[in-house]
């Protein structure tokens, strides 16, 4: 159609070939792409590239195709910081995640966005596949603390992924004990949250101290009771090595605390 400009964008900065790419049909995009002024590598509005979104969606095909273009950069940042491989990982798109993995440009251990790393994300949203593919590469720290300190394993504690928090600890390189920026440990954050099959794995190891403190001094038990995680309360005084007479900075015992709470449950747990 004559005056029909084939790169014009809506409201939110997209084109047609986004929208084709956005929703997977690979024939479309084929088409538009056939096209000599067809923009592969535009950004909308957010600055998300049409790989961008693509990965993002999941769309193994519409990558391999858009990744197939000379002038296509696979590492994009988008407004927020934020590259393919990064939406892939946090997505779970686990065959896009390889597609863009065997591209030697694409950096897979690349603190991006709010400084955390594809496999921060991926263990933080219990996406197990993609874990274990990222794990695979030599590039990959399984340990890397994000700019608040936490590391994979820190993120799969405290959002209860049970799958993930077994995989990164067989390896020899990953710390169980390894604290945030505020003392808190995986254990002390599965704790806090009530993910008991979390703190049951973790309390099985010798190396993984159930008393350490965060900065305040507060204890696994201590944020357990506080939050009335009964089950966690219960593994941890199962343990000889775990005092209820511990103190936080206010010199406040746990068993102050769950009376103080109106937790009479938890406070019949008190060894005498």
């Amino acid at each position: 159609m004559g005056g029909c400009d084939i790169n014009q964008t809506d409201c939110t900065g997209n084109t047609p070939l986004s929208w084709a790419v956005s929703n997977g049909h690979e024939g479309s995009v084929k088409i538009l792409l056939g096209r000599d002024d067809v923009d592969p590598d535009k950004p909308n509005w957010y600055r998300q590239t049409r790989l961008w979104c693509a990965a993002e969606n999941g769309h193994e095909g519409v990558v391999k195709i858009l990744l197939g273009r000379v002038g296509v950069n696979p590492n994009q940042l988008d407004y927020d910081g934020r590259t393919p491989l990064w939406c892939a990982a946090l997505n779970g798109h686990e065959e896009v995640v390889k597609v863009l993995l065997r591209r030697d440009d694409v950096d897979p251990d690349q603190l991006i966005g709010d400084g955390q790393t594809p496999l921060h994300w991926a263990a933080e949203n219990g996406c197990e596949g993609v874990v274990k593919i990222l794990l695979e590469r030599d590039e990959v720290c399984p340990d890397k603390s994000n700019w608040c300190g936490q590391t994979p394993l820190w993120c799969a504690a405290s959002n209860g992924h049970e799958g993930i928090v077994k995989i990164l600890l067989g390896r020899d390189d990953v710390d169980p004990n390894k604290p945030n920026e505020s003392g808190e440990t995986p254990l002390w954050c599965a704790a806090s949250n009530g993910r008991v099959g979390v703190v049951e794995i973790l309390l099985k190891r010798d190396d993984v101290n159930p008393n350490r403190p965060d900065r305040y001094d507060r204890t696994p038990l201590l944020r357990a009771t506080k939050n009335g995680h009964e089950g966690v309360v219960e593994m941890l005084l199962g343990r000889g090595d775990v005092s209820p007479e511990s103190l936080n900075e206010h010199n406040q015992t746990q068993l102050w605390r769950a009376t103080s709470n109106g937790q009479q449950e938890m406070a019949k747990t008190r060894p005498y």
